[in-house]
């Protein structure tokens, strides 16, 4: 692996040169110590994390200073990556003077070498400004979670030939505004393909295919860690959740049956010091 930081010129070059990009949303600094180690290029603290690390069940309530804060925590465990953050709810919606300052929030406090909106038609200006201050923006189109309130549920998109037209017109859009890069979440693969193959920058695919420029999927996803459903397009490598269950078991069985912890587990005085302890104590 390569010491040097990856920044988007290299996103760019490994487009060119037809190498897959592969990205992992994470939202701690744990897992990203242990992603630093691989040859993952780029890394989204992604808005999810308000369901993973929060409970909530859907993206909307996670806040801008948490994100910042996981964020940095991401950052500071993988210097030499790519960073993306993810835009939470209603901090661009709310104007272009709110987007570029939260935008930059990412940037100068959290170390993100990119942000995230999940973009329609009514945010192209922001995605322009957002851009024209100097910031890297990822377009996020297709599935929009942030949208759920409206969609009541998630379903593919694209499937159908006017849909499809659109996004593909809405893609070009963001690409004109100032779009850096484009995350298609749930998008029929063939339209993928197509957007893909007329875009001037790198796609991410999250459920859209193999025709895109690189693929993500969630950490916990991946490690397996989750208990419930995944969706279709994810993928587990492991099955860390019951590995991790026997574990916190066995450490509640060595601790309660008196076996943990043991000498080794354990720190001691110093030689002679306990001698000297019980004389004070005598007097």
């Amino acid at each position: 692996m390569a010491n040097a930081k990856i920044t988007i010129a290299d996103l760019y070059e490994a487009r060119k040169n037809r190498k897959r990009i592969v990205a992992v949303s994470c939202y701690d600094h744990t897992t990203a110590l242990l992603l630093a180690k691989t040859d993952i290029q780029m890394l989204l603290v992604g808005d999810s994390a308000a369901q993973i690390m929060l409970g909530f069940e859907s993206t909307l309530p996670v806040k801008m200073d948490y994100m910042v804060e996981i964020t940095a925590g991401v950052r500071r465990a993988i210097p030499g990556k790519f960073l993306v953050a993810d835009m939470p709810f209603l901090t661009y919606q709310t104007g272009i003077s709110d987007a570029i300052k939260n935008a930059g929030r990412f940037v100068t406090e959290a170390g993100a070498d990119m942000v995230k909106i999940e973009a329609s038609n009514p945010y192209l200006d922001v995605i322009k400004a957002i851009s024209d201050a100097g910031i890297a923006v990822m377009a996020h189109i297709g599935i929009r979670p942030q949208n759920i309130s409206k969609t009541g549920k998630y379903r593919a998109e694209a499937t159908e030939a006017q849909l499809a037209y659109e996004l593909i017109k809405l893609a070009e859009q963001m690409t004109y505004a100032g779009a850096s890069m484009l995350l298609l979440e749930g998008v029929a693969c063939e339209v993928a393909e197509i957007i893909t193959a007329q875009s001037p920058v790198p796609t991410i695919s999250c459920g859209s295919g193999v025709h895109c420029d690189g693929q993500i999927l969630i950490a916990p996803d991946i490690l397996g860690l989750l208990t419930g459903q995944s969706p279709k397009f994810s993928k587990r490598y492991a099955d860390l959740a019951s590995q991790t269950v026997s574990a916190f078991n066995d450490y509640f069985d060595e601790t309660t049956s008196g076996k943990f912890p043991d000498d080794a587990h354990s720190y001691h005085a110093k030689s002679g010091e306990l001698e000297k302890l019980k004389k004070m104590l005598e007097r």
